[in-house]
């Protein structure tokens, strides 16, 4: 089996009892508009690497699960704390590798996540929401940036949600399906290395988990936005997931 090394990233989510989620205790924001010309994430997670390296990230949705893309493989760093294993990795039954729909999978760990004002799960966007195109959401990852491949801060950038219609403009007709939700092409984007990490959106007053880094242009070209898993459209999928295991 191989295994990926994941930084999980948790916006510093945390409410007035830790456990619960989407109510930060520092916000996403961004300072100016300029991860692809991002920037140090306001809470400031140092990045983990193996051998040099940064593989894919991931969201902690509970104490005893992350969320990241099926296209990434296996182990897990939470915070900046000690090496958490995983007993098990699900991958969603549908995923293409061909076609990369349906790119999520559930990693159970082997012991729970101790929670704290730095690391509390994010909520997951329920089936029903509705994001307006134009929305500006937050995408966050340890991926490559405009000046290196290893970024040692946690980077984080705020990026418009493109309606379904112009994505599929960009992209093709038949490349996006009701799984995939595209946000950026204002100037910055997700990129190589923030695969399986989040997409959140500010709705109703709570931080959802809207999506998670999928695919885009190789060269992480900013005028194009990238594509996400839609968690919403993957919902049903993952509380089932969880409940039963």
């Amino acid at each position: 089996m191989t295994f990926t090394i994941f930084s999980i990233t948790c916006f510093a989510l945390v409410a007035s009892a830790l456990g619960n989620c989407g109510v930060p205790a520092i916000k996403p924001q961004t300072i100016g508009s300029r991860i692809v010309n991002g920037q140090n994430a306001i809470s400031a997670v140092n990045c983990r690497f193996l051998l040099g390296f940064h593989f894919c990230g991931g969201s902690l949705i509970n104490q005893n699960w992350v969320l990241t893309a099926a296209h990434c493989a296996v182990a897990v760093i939470p915070g900046e704390h000690d090496h958490v294993t995983v007993t098990l990795a699900i991958t969603h039954p549908l995923y293409s590798s061909t076609t990369i729909n349906n790119d999520i999978a559930l990693l159970k760990l082997s012991s729970p996540v101790t929670l704290t004002p730095r690391i509390s799960p994010v909520c997951l966007a329920p089936s029903t929401i509705n994001i307006l195109p134009g929305t500006r959401c937050f995408t966050t990852g340890c991926g490559r940036t405009a000046t290196t491949s290893n970024p040692l801060i946690l980077q984080q950038t705020g990026i418009p949600i493109t309606s379904p219609a112009v994505c599929r403009q960009i992209w093709g007709q038949n490349s996006i399906t009701d799984a995939m939700i595209c946000a950026g092409g204002s100037g910055s984007s997700s990129c190589v290395g923030d695969s399986g990490g989040p997409l959140v959106c500010e709705h109703s007053g709570v931080w959802s988990l809207v999506g998670s880094v999928s695919w885009g242009r190789n060269t992480c070209d900013t005028r194009f936005p990238a594509v996400y898993a839609r968690i919403s459209q993957l919902r049903s999928w993952i509380d089932r997931t969880i409940a039963s295991n």
